[in-house]
């Protein structure tokens, strides 16, 4: 018996059109609709029942918050009715969408984002493929209870280790140091770890209700750092810093005392430009192994239920 999937999309380059079916770069992202996309890929129908929904049709570096919580309240409505969800998204921001939906979706029926490098009008487009084997990856019974996966490329990813490592390459995403959940294997959806994070259904988080989400920011270090940009965002009225840190998440000396000071009021966050491996646990919370931007997102939750320094730290050591 088929499973029921909805598809949900976001727009991105799987929705792009170009001039030329050898441009790959040079496109509009965020064209065409969901019908568009599901009637490109027939062979969807002998996989699953599936439906479309347009929740939006951008390019995804233009993401926002409104759309994460429209997406992650929307996705929580349709899993009492659909057996999964896949959501088609630009890849710039696909990540953070994926680990904002890890957080945030209450339920442990698969939640799969899938995008494209290229555009659906090229002769290479990926696209297809991937949505396909999302779909496919949606509707197999082993994927539930692994969280928000990302399907790219024939791989398989946790939205919470995923990250985008390549600006053209159709084999951009990578899982650094733990690697790939599994693969969809000659058309079939084989899974060979799992994450042992909390995640979705065990996830304190909820946006029900929520019309914002706390503002906090992050900071790129690097060397001869004065601090502007922190005094900045403290000046502007962040509730948060993530201090993307160089090697072990080290603040240059001048920043480290500001930020100190900062600790006092706010939540910062010591993390790294290097994306992978732990930071030492020093002066702030640490960001375990997260990539910046995905400590962002998950200060930001952790904003909406406590302030209180040890709390925050509690949570990136199980989420």
């Amino acid at each position: 018996m088929k499973r029921n999937v909805k598809i949900l999309a976001t727009g991105g380059t799987i929705a792009g059109v170009a001039n030329s079916a050898t441009d790959t770069t040079n496109y509009a992202a965020g064209t065409l609709g969901i019908d568009k996309l599901i009637d490109a890929v027939p062979e969807i129908k002998n996989f699953a029942n599936v439906g479309g929904e347009q929740i939006c049709n951008i390019d995804s570096k233009d993401i926002t918050e409104k759309i994460w919580l429209k997406l992650a309240n929307r996705i929580n409505e349709l899993l009492a009715d659909v057996d999964g969800i896949v959501i088609t998204h630009g890849t710039d921001t696909l990540e953070e969408t994926a680990y904002f939906l890890n957080l945030t979706v209450k339920s442990d029926k698969p939640v799969i984002l899938t995008g494209a490098m290229r555009p659906a009008t090229a002769i290479s487009a990926d696209g297809a493929m991937n949505l396909l084997n999302a779909v496919k990856v949606a509707a197999n019974q082993n994927s539930v209870g692994k969280g928000v996966l990302v399907v790219m490329n024939d791989e398989i990813h946790a939205a919470r280790e995923v990250t985008k490592i390549h600006t053209l390459n159709v084999a951009a995403f990578n899982s650094r140091e733990f690697g790939l959940l599994g693969c969809v294997n000659n058309g079939v959806p084989e899974f060979y770890r799992t994450s042992t994070r909390k995640h979705t259904g065990n996830s304190e988080f909820s946006v029900n209700g929520l019309k914002a989400l706390p503002y906090v920011k992050i900071i790129y270090g690097h060397a001869c750092d004065d601090g502007l940009f922190v005094a900045a965002a403290i000046n502007a009225g962040v509730k948060g810093i993530i201090c993307a840190g160089m090697g072990n998440g080290s603040i240059n000396a001048n920043v480290e005392e500001i930020l100190i000071r900062a600790a006092e009021n706010i939540a910062v966050v010591r993390s790294s430009r290097c994306g992978g491996s732990i930071v030492a646990n020093k002066n702030f919370v640490d960001g375990d192994n997260l990539t910046p931007q995905k400590a962002r997102i998950l200060l930001q939750l952790a904003l909406t239920k406590t302030n209180d320094r040890y709390e925050v730290q509690r949570m990136f050591k199980q989420y």
